[in-house]
């Protein structure tokens, strides 16, 4: 019976992991659609949301089942408010990501190329490598790494400040349209989110290698 147990709370892993790389590769696809014009990359992200909601509704429900019906110890229990966490995190990374597909495709057909990238392909790299990271950190038990990403991601919050007050400065009025500041600004905002959710999700796995946040 423990076999049992502990094969499903396996599989429990393994989805949150298969979430963790689809959120990552919807993030990765959807900035670097934006940053190259690539508008087939930009709505293959836009499509692939769903599979992302799907899969944390399953694992929320696998959680859930698990705590009624199996009466797990205090580690297992650890693992499995976890997992509830974290899925949603990523799935929240999935929403951003979604957004940022939505607002690059407005750009794209309006503008037919991003004229002032500003510092959005660091923060794209820095923000979708703190998201890989957080996968590791999880499957690694890698609780240096966690600590580390949440240093990261005051990096993101910087660059994300700062392309506020850029696109903020009527002297961006000659530069771009109001309409594409505004949507480059709330871009900017999702992918700074995304490191939020990554952050979030470092934090959980510090709680579950030593029960502190």
């Amino acid at each position: 019976m423990k076999r049992y147990f502990h094969k499903e709370l396996s599989e429990l892993k393994n989805k949150l992991i298969l979430l963790g790389e689809k959120s990552h590769g919807i993030a990765t696809l959807a900035i670097d659609g934006l940053l190259e014009n690539d508008l087939e990359k930009v709505n293959q992200a836009y499509g692939m949301d769903d599979y992302v909601d799907d899969l944390e509704m399953d694992i929320a429900h696998s959680c859930i089942r698990y705590m009624s019906l199996r009466s797990p110890v205090s580690s297992d229990l650890r693992l499995l408010l976890v997992a509830l966490k974290a899925s949603k995190d990523f799935e929240r990374i999935g929403d951003e990501a979604h957004s940022i597909a939505q607002k690059s495709c407005k750009l794209l057909t309006t503008e037919g190329s991003l004229k002032n990238s500003l510092d959005l392909r660091e923060m794209g790299t820095l923000t979708c490598q703190l998201v890989k990271d957080s996968i590791t950190c999880f499957v690694e038990e890698d609780i240096d790494k966690a600590f580390l990403i949440l240093k990261k991601d005051r990096e993101i919050d910087t660059i994300n400040q700062k392309h506020f007050d850029t696109l903020s400065d009527e002297a961006m009025r000659t530069e771009m349209s109001d309409a594409s500041r505004f949507n480059t600004m709330l871009i900017s905002k999702s992918i700074e989110r995304i490191g939020d959710h990554a952050k979030n999700i470092a934090r959980e796995v510090i709680f579950l290698l030593n029960g502190d946040q």
